[in-house]
């Protein structure tokens, strides 16, 4: 080849090489802009909140609730998709594999965190999901048998002590929220409460009530008016503090250090939303859980309302992944996978 043309060549060739670079040095300033331009029109169409439980329960109720108030602030309507079944990992699954622009979100419950320690998941519980905000919770009530001997948790410890393996309590199956909230009572307490697993958690109630078994962990406003009536009584409530509902109900955290068995929910969407879209969300759902009349519904719900930064709800589902998966492996919890 002539001098000439190779010159013409290489000229050719440093141009492409400085024009690729120049691309590519944009394309970070471009994807910016692209995300800043698609959080400034967020949302253009409605919002499909995925619930993974059957429709009238209190899931859904307190999905609804949100919804409602969420579609106010942000324009759009907020409509609930129940996905019942199958450990919740359907439906969980869905919002995993949709596409991150903030138009599938979920209500996701303290569920969401036991499920790694029990199941074969076709997600990551932390990577695939990002974390909106927090809704609040429903602390665990430790009721009694009127007839077992004793009164309070101080009660209840030394007699477990002093009878081990003679006191059992009542729940719902292998990984239900009582069966953990048993199982860390007896770790933190240094007791053994024997578990008996139901079907059904109104089954085992049932036969705390009657007596059957001695205890059952129920959300705390489900059986209140067995309490009030004496049919039940109350041991304790299952938070690091006293329920500003219930203020009379001491919180086992008072004898038991560091207890803390409750039924929180939040609101998660698919990982990779961008930052924008997800405190436009965050914004919304703690305007809409300031509004009086929501507020009263979702207390009424049986939620102690409690929101969060996106940020701050990350850091307490790993610290919960973590809380229970060493509970369910110091009790050999093995939950059937069907």
């Amino acid at each position: 080849m002539e001098p000439q043309s190779c010159s013409r060549v290489s000229r050719r060739f440093t141009t492409a090489i400085i024009l690729a670079l120049l691309v590519t040095a944009g394309m970070p300033a471009m994807a910016q802009t692209s995300t800043q331009t698609a959080a400034q029109s967020y949302p253009g169409k409605p919002i499909r909140m995925v619930v993974a439980s059957a429709a009238g329960g209190n899931a859904d109720i307190i999905a609804r609730i949100t919804a409602e108030g969420m579609a106010r602030g942000l324009g759009q309507p907020v409509y609930v998709d129940n996905q019942a079944g199958g450990r919740n990992i359907p439906g969980t699954s869905i919002v995993a594999k949709a596409v991150p622009d903030g138009y599938t979100i979920m209500l996701a419950a303290s569920t969401h965190t036991v499920a790694p320690s029990l199941y074969t998941l076709p997600y990551d519980t932390v990577r695939d999901f990002a974390p909106v905000s927090l809704l609040g919770s429903a602390p665990l009530l430790l009721v009694a048998y009127p007839g077992l001997p004793a009164n309070n948790m101080k009660e209840l410890i030394a007699l477990a002590k002093a009878k081990p393996g003679t006191i059992n309590y009542a729940s719902a199956g292998l990984g239900s929220p009582a069966n953990l909230g048993g199982e860390l009572l007896n770790t933190l307490a240094g007791i053994k409460l024997v578990h008996v697993p139901y079907k059904a958690t109104a089954q085992g109630n049932t036969d705390t009530v009657s007596g059957v078994v001695q205890l059952s962990f129920p959300a705390a406003s489900s059986l209140l008016s067995f309490v009030k009536s004496g049919k039940l009584k109350a041991l304790g409530i299952a938070s690091l503090k006293r329920s500003p509902q219930l203020p009379d109900i001491a919180a086992i955290a008072e004898t038991v250090p560091g207890y803390e068995a409750r039924l929180w929910t939040s609101i998660i969407t698919t990982g990779g939303t961008p930052r924008p879209v997800v405190a436009r969300l965050n914004t919304e759902i703690v305007k809409a859980l300031t509004t009086p009349d929501l507020r009263t519904r979702l207390v009424s719900a049986g939620l102690e309302i409690e929101t969060s930064t996106p940020e701050e709800l990350g850091a307490y589902i790993e610290s919960e992944i973590l809380k229970w998966a060493r509970v369910i492996k110091e009790a050999g919890i093995k939950a059937e996978e069907n």
